[in-house]
């Protein structure tokens, strides 16, 4: 979709039932069965300092959209969580991602978000309907279309108050559906002579404005965290910087 987003009109929304080219950070490639709910949408923006933060809200919508089904259906909650920055996960097993691209043009941000989630295919880890399954006496099953037309409602009232309120207005329901509050990750930093690396502990506070990881030293000194680009797991390989 990102290669022929000049040729779609805008909200154009594109779903696959299997996807054997599926691309992920640092152009991971990855296929997705039958089961799976895998689609993808436009959207244009004009401020590039809200761009990164897009994902944020995307994710909130997915996971959103499976709790307001649940209720509707009046079924066990499933609480889907989500990873920084990308991923959804439920009972520790990962469910789903989320991945945004952008292109710049005429003065424009293309982006192009991109979803899967494990519906009903078991493999290679868990689904919604499995665990749904254990938690109700009763057959339940949740169905794809279902979740993407509830995602489109939910991203559609979240998306209007990021743009119109900023993200901070996102926070305190984003904070109860992230899985990092108060974590602590070890931080990888040099020494003074620059001729050893140290490793640190900090505690997760929250995000920045520019969407990173705001974490707060053992000394008492907040810090940004970045990932490193090299390691598969984002908090196997956190860089910091200071803040002021």
């Amino acid at each position: 979709m990102e290669s022929n987003f000049g040729e779609l009109p805008i909200g154009a929304v594109c779903v696959a039932d299997v996807q054997t080219k599926g691309r992920g950070r640092s152009k991971n490639v990855w296929e997705s069965p039958k089961g799976c709910l895998l689609f993808s949408f436009t959207i244009q923006m004009e401020d590039g300092r809200v761009v990164p933060l897009v994902q944020y809200v995307v994710s909130l919508a997915v996971t959103e959209a499976v709790k307001d089904i649940c209720q509707k259906k009046g079924i066990q909650h499933l609480d889907v969580k989500i990873k920084w920055p990308n991923d959804l996960y439920l009972d520790g097993l990962k469910v789903g991602g989320i991945l945004c691209t952008s292109t710049y043009k005429s003065n424009k941000f293309n982006v192009s978000a991109g979803i899967g989630l494990n519906v009903s295919n078991e493999k290679p880890t868990t689904c919604l309907n499995a665990t749904l399954q254990k938690l109700t006496p009763v057959a339940h099953e949740l169905q794809r279309e279902d979740i993407m037309a509830a995602f489109f409602n939910k991203f559609e009232d979240l998306y209007t108050v990021f743009m119109g309120q900023g993200f901070q207005s996102l926070e305190p329901l984003y904070y109860k559906t992230w899985l990092h509050s108060g974590q602590r990750v070890i931080v990888q930093d040099k020494n003074d002579n620059q001729d050893q690396v140290v490793e640190n502990v900090v505690t997760i506070q929250g995000l920045t404005p520019s969407g990173y990881l705001l974490a707060i030293s053992e000394d008492g000194q907040t810090c940004e965290l970045h990932p490193d680009g090299n390691s598969l797991d984002f908090f196997k390989g956190l860089i910091r910087r200071k803040l002021a």
